[in-house]
C-alpha cells in the first residue's frame, strides 16, 4: 500500500468541490457488484454528466503527471473513474472490489491496483475513513485532502460511518503493465534507487536492468 500526497493542490481540489457541489449524483448502488451492493451507503456522482467527465478526465492527468504513482502502478489500462460523496451515516462494509471491471475504451480490464483520492479536508468530516485489511491487521487511511492511496484490489477493504461533515473522493482501478505485486515492487525499488543515482555508468545499468525487467514481466 503507497500513501501519495499533494497529488493535487488546494486550488485543484477547491475546484473539483466547486463543481460536484453542483452535480448530478445517484446511488452509489448502481455501480457496486451483487455483494458489495448488500453493504454500500453513498452517493455517486454521474459520469456521463458532461461536467463530471471532465473531473475525471483532470484527476486521470494529474495522476499520470505523477512520477511515484507512474513508477509504482505503471498502468497499462484504467476504469472508469468515479466520485463518491458520504454524509450522515453513509457507509461502504467490508468487500473486495471485482476482479474485472469495463474499462475507459468499455473493454473488460483486470483490476491489480485500486486507488481512492481524498478529495475533503479531513478536519471537515467524521469517521469514513479507508480501512484495509492485510495480514498485518487493519491499516486506516484518512489523508490530507489531494492525497491518494493505492493498494492491491484483492484486499478486504470498507468506508467507516461518516458521522458528520461530506467526504469527497475520487476512485478508481488500474492494469497495470506488471501484473505481479512482487514485481512491481522490485521495478519501484530500483527506479526510486535510479532517481537518487547521478548521472553515469551506475544509472546506465539500472536502466539497462529496468528495461529488461520490463520486458521480462511486462505485459500490455
Amino acid at each position: 500500500m503507497l500513501t501519495i500526497a499533494d497529488v493535487l493542490d488546494s486550488a485543484d481540489v477547491a475546484r473539483l468541490r466547486e463543481t460536484l457541489a453542483a452535480a448530478p449524483f445517484r446511488d452509489g448502488k448502481a455501480t457496486a457488484g451483487p455483494e458489495a451492493r448488500k453493504v454500500k451507503a453513498n452517493q455517486q456522482a454521474i459520469g456521463d454528466d458532461p461536467a463530471v467527465a471532465a473531473l475525471a478526465a483532470f484527476v486521470r492527468r494529474a495522476l499520470e503527471r505523477h512520477p511515484i504513482f507512474m513508477a509504482y502502478a505503471r498502468p497499462s489500462r484504467w476504469s472508469r473513474l468515479l466520485f463518491s460523496r458520504y454524509r450522515g451515516g453513509d457507509a461502504y462494509g467490508f468487500h473486495t472490489d471485482d476482479a474485472t471491471m469495463e474499462a475507459e475504451d468499455g473493454r473488460r480490464l483486470r483490476t491489480d491496483l485500486s486507488f481512492t483520492l481524498f478529495l475533503s479536508d479531513p478536519t471537515t468530516y467524521e469517521g469514513g475513513a479507508l480501512l484495509v485489511d492485510g495480514l498485518d491487521g487493519e491499516r486506516e487511511f484518512r489523508p490530507e485532502a489531494g492525497s491518494v492511496v493505492l493498494y492491491p484490489t484483492g484486499q478486504l477493504h470498507r468506508v467507516t460511518p461518516v458521522t458528520s461533515g461530506e467526504r469527497l473522493a475520487a476512485v478508481g482501478w488500474i492494469q497495470s503493465l506488471i501484473g505481479r505485486a512482487d514485481e512491481r515492487e522490485v521495478l519501484f525499488d530500483l527506479t526510486r534507487v535510479r532517481w537518487a543515482t547521478p548521472e553515469g555508468d551506475a544509472r546506465l545499468l539500472l536502466d539497462k536492468s529496468i528495461g529488461n525487467l520490463m520486458r521480462m514481466w511486462g505485459k500490455p
